[in-house]
């Protein structure tokens, strides 16, 4: 199965199809801090601006794959959805299914987006989808169920030519535990250590009796969590409002253990970078499971039961 990459990141989700066999023939990412990533580990440098690609020069592929931003959509910005000109890049992957007609895709996104507006931003999303002739499967799947202590929540949306059998993948019987990411404090160099104050400061907010190993997490309101996993890596949050053990921040290898990427990942920028690529990628074991379950459709191609996930969609709207 061909593919191409949209908004492609670091690559999180090209890892989960290619590791089940895909191709990925063309790829796109404008932030240059990412396309250096990227290319130390794919070996190509991924195209700029998909405002700027023409989807005729694309490479004709049999599965469209895009995170599209999702800043416009999520519950820590403002939420401006099509207001934003991020969100409007949705569009731009229209565009590219309108003219190019791969069989299947799949798009990655906030959980928000699904409540955004009261629901009017997703439903025009999928409208747009169905217009094109898609159908439509969604759900909501959190990294926590598939290997990785992270809590963190995304909207996944799938989309066939053919109305055939698909399901999303469930969880895994055995969660991931913080010992299988965390790194020995002994070998932490010291630049990731938190200063006293802060210190101090979160242990005078957390409750008492917390575990240990865990990853306090202070939230937008001020009040401490101390859990044994991560909340959600967020690109734009502050340096410190995750912890681990409530004295240290999580190294560059930590925050993409986090997102499943394996540690032959390559790391070729500044940690302030690779905290922002972190926070912006896929959690790859979720890709990768969602992508045993669209290649599963296509050979299979079971036709799906009469009344399918799109038709209802559009029944209830």
């Amino acid at each position: 199965m061909k593919f191409i990459d949209l908004f492609a990141g670091i690559g999180g989700i090209r890892l989960g199809f290619e590791s089940i066999g895909g191709q990925c023939v063309f790829s796109s990412e404008w932030d240059e801090q990412a396309q250096k990533t990227y290319e130390a580990n794919f070996g190509e440098r991924p195209y700029g601006d998909i405002t700027k690609i023409k989807p005729s020069t694309i490479p004709n592929h049999d599965i469209l794959l895009g995170g599209f931003p999702c800043q416009a959509f999520s519950i820590c910005g403002e939420r401006k959805g099509f207001e934003d000109t991020r969100g409007t890049l949705f569009f731009n992957i229209e565009e590219i299914l309108r003219v190019k007609r791969p069989y299947a895709f799949m798009l990655e996104n906030v959980k928000n987006l699904q409540s955004h507006d009261k629901g009017r931003t997703f439903q025009v999303i999928l409208e747009h989808l169905k217009n094109l002739g898609y159908w439509v499967h969604t759900t909501v799947l959190n990294s926590l169920d598939f290997g990785v202590p992270q809590k963190r929540e995304r909207t996944i949306i799938v989309g066939f030519q053919e109305n055939i059998a698909f399901s999303f993948p469930r969880p895994f019987t055995v969660r991931a535990e913080l010992t299988d990411i965390l790194e020995d404090d002994a070998i932490i160099e010291n630049k990731y250590f938190a200063s006293e104050l802060i210190r101090e400061k979160r242990k005078q907010k957390v409750k008492p009796n917390y575990p240990t190993p865990s990853i306090w997490h202070e939230n937008k309101s001020g009040n401490i969590s101390a859990l044994n996993y991560s909340c959600a890596l967020r690109a734009g949050a502050s340096y410190n409002y995750l912890l681990v053990n409530g004295i240290r921040r999580l190294t560059s290898r930590e925050l993409l253990r986090l997102q499943g990427f394996p540690d032959s990942f390559k790391i070729v920028v500044a940690d302030t970078h690779l905290r922002k690529q972190a926070g912006n990628s896929v959690t790859v074991p979720v890709i990768e499971a969602v992508a045993k379950e669209i290649r599963t459709s296509i050979q299979n191609k079971k036709p799906a039961k009469k009344i399918a996930v799109q038709q209802d969609l559009w029944n209830d709207a």
